[in-house]
């Protein structure tokens, strides 16, 4: 089915930037909505932006104006650009995709392993 792989995460200063990526596998035909997540200690995994396969985008009130997410449809991968990044920021980062569809079937909903960013001084 679909195996996901993210990179991208890391340890950065506040202020830094990093990039996300995640990349999708598989027979796949087209995936509807690809997005990214994440989740701190202690609290529930929250939206952080979202890009359908027109180019759609729907972002976090959070990261509007710092965050950018972009995805290449023929190569099955989407992208965080994460700029002006600070300590709240810390968390686990996870790729989602929803509506990946194959010859014969839709996968919905499916989870990366996440990757964890971090950001301190």
């Amino acid at each position: 089915q679909v195996q996901l792989v993210e990179s991208g995460g890391g340890l950065v200063q506040p202020g830094g930037s990093l990039r996300l990526s995640c990349a999708a596998s598989g027979n796949i035909v087209s995936i509807r909505l690809m997005g990214w997540y994440r989740q701190a200690p202690g609290t529930q995994r929250e939206l952080v932006a979202t890009i359908t396969e027109t180019g759609n985008t729907n972002y976090a009130d959070f990261v509007k104006g710092r965050f950018t997410i972009s995805r290449d449809n023929a190569k099955n991968t989407v992208s965080l650009q994460m700029n002006s990044l600070r300590p709240e920021d810390t968390a686990v980062y996870y790729c989602n995709v929803d509506g990946v569809r194959f010859a014969h079937f839709i996968v919905n909903d499916y989870w990366g392993p996440g990757t964890q960013v971090t950001v301190a001084s």
